[in-house]
């Protein structure tokens, strides 16, 4: 028996990484077999690929480069790590996965999401995630906490201008709109302790708590 493979996704500013942290912290007390990752990064490879793509000093940097700097970093991960711990039957909880490429790359920078997609078709296959968690906020309000957040250190992608971060949330909307079955939306304009108890929610119902 595989695991699932479900994704959290969202704007900047969303607070998925804080809200998988909680959620990670409150799974360790069951004994469901789960693993959390991020992505880019979650093994060394990926890690460093990270680094290059969010430095804010790459500013020159393409966005195609982006694109095949993002795909490279989700092949490394996923084959190096997701895919054995799916294959032993361990559920995993990846902070990103491949619908931040269809919205970032794909919609908001202009690539195109069917291209942006045969890209990481070619890296990972036709691979999906079980279910999707979209973190929902809008653009003012996601780096409006960023500016708040003094200990959360800001990347290329948190300085992009309002207009692109809009564009990233309108492309989210739209794989909203084609996955509905695969997405499901929370909304995260709410208190931290709202919005994990929301995820977690959906988590029991798709994997339950032993």
């Amino acid at each position: 028996m595989t695991g699932l493979f479900i994704t959290f996704e969202g704007p900047e500013g969303a607070g998925k990484t804080s809200v998988l942290q909680r959620i990670n912290e409150i799974y360790s007390g069951s004994t469901q077999d789960i693993l959390f990752t991020r992505e880019p990064g979650g093994i060394e490879i990926a890690e460093k690929i990270r680094e290059v793509i969010l430095n804010k000093a790459h500013t020159a940097m393409h966005e195609r480069t982006e694109a095949l700097l993002y795909a490279a970093a989700r092949a490394q991960h996923f084959f190096e790590k997701v895919e054995p711990a799916l294959a032993a039957g361990t559920h995993v909880i990846c902070d990103r996965f491949i619908d931040s490429s269809l919205a970032y790359q794909g919609h908001a920078r202009g690539i195109g999401v069917a291209e942006v997609k045969a890209i990481n078709e070619f890296a990972i296959g036709e691979r999906m995630p079980d279910v999707t968690i979209f973190f929902d906020i809008k653009p003012e309000r996601g780096l409006a906490r960023i500016q708040e957040a003094d200990e959360r250190e800001k990347n290329r992608l948190d300085v992009e201008g309002l207009a692109f971060h809009h564009r990233v949330y309108e492309g989210y909307q739209q794989l909203i709109t084609s996955y509905p079955s695969r997405i499901r939306v929370v909304n995260a304009d709410q208190p931290i302790d709202v919005v994990v108890a929301d995820v977690l929610a959906i988590l029991n119902e798709v994997i339950g708590v032993k």
